[in-house]
C-alpha cells in the first residue's frame, strides 16, 4: 500500500493510504515529539510513513484511527516509540 503524507498545517498532516480501500487520516505530531523520536534527522513526513508502515503491519487501514495525535499509538502499541526510532535509525545511517 503507497501512503502519501502532507502537511495541512502547523504540526496537522493529511496521511493517505492507497487501500484499497483508500484511506484518509488526520494526525497531528508536535515538534517536541518529532525532535524526540528521530532528533531531527529525518523528514517529518518520512517518520510518519515509518509510523504508518507500523500501524499496518499490525492492523488493516480501515481500522486506524481518522483522527489522532501520534503519541496516542503508544497508548495501543506499546513498542511503537522503541520499533520507530530503531526504523529511523537504520535509515538514517544507511
Amino acid at each position: 500500500m503507497a501512503i502519501s503524507v502532507t502537511l495541512v498545517d502547523a504540526d496537522t498532516y493529511e496521511v493517505v493510504i492507497d487501500g484499497p480501500p483508500e484511506t484518509t487520516h488526520r494526525v497531528y505530531m508536535s515538534q517536541a515529539y518529532y525532535r524526540e523520536l528521530c532528533g531531527g534527522q529525518v523528514t517529518h513526513e518520512w517518520l510518519l510513513v515509518q509510523a504508518f508502515r507500523f500501524l499496518l503491519e499490525r492492523e488493516p487501514n480501515t481500522a486506524i484511527l481518522r483522527e489522532f495525535d501520534l503519541p496516542v499509538v503508544g497508548e495501543f502499541f506499546p513498542e511503537f516509540e522503541r520499533e520507530i526510532v530503531a526504523r529511523l535509525t537504520r535509515h538514517s545511517s544507511g
